[in-house]
């Protein structure tokens, strides 16, 4: 089941980067979210520097059956460019798909849970 609508889309954008390595990883990301999410409708962005896009992946999310969009800033902390930029950049792109709303979420920010992952990185620094 999924956890919202079947009709939303989802984004989730990052800096982008010059390095296929970094951008494979946003495409890893998204990969486990749609499987742990059973969200239908996931893609990828890239703020510059890379592929996709976030016209395209708004685009990929239309053609996918989505009726809302949801951009998430795959960023640890609010800065700039998820507080800024990327709102900027979705209102832009939003103009070309008007019937189509949007929104933006806020970046991933402090939570308990990032602890663990912490936790776990250190722990594996010890096992190498």
């Amino acid at each position: 089941m999924s956890a919202f609508p079947e009709h939303i889309g989802i984004i989730l954008i990052d800096h982008g980067s010059r390095q296929a390595a970094a951008n494979d990883m946003l495409n890893a990301v998204v990969q486990v979210f749609k499987e742990t999410s059973n969200q239908p409708i996931v893609e990828a962005a890239h703020m510059e520097l890379a592929s996709p896009t976030l016209h395209d992946a708004f685009n990929a999310c239309i053609q996918q059956g989505a009726k809302e969009i949801v951009i998430h800033p795959y960023f640890l902390a609010p800065g700039r460019h998820s507080t800024g930029d990327i709102p900027r950049m979705a209102e832009e792109v939003g103009a070309h798909f008007p019937d189509v709303p949007y929104r933006v979420t806020q970046a991933l920010g402090v939570d308990t849970r990032m602890s663990e992952v912490i936790l776990q990185r250190i722990q594996e620094s010890f096992e190498s």
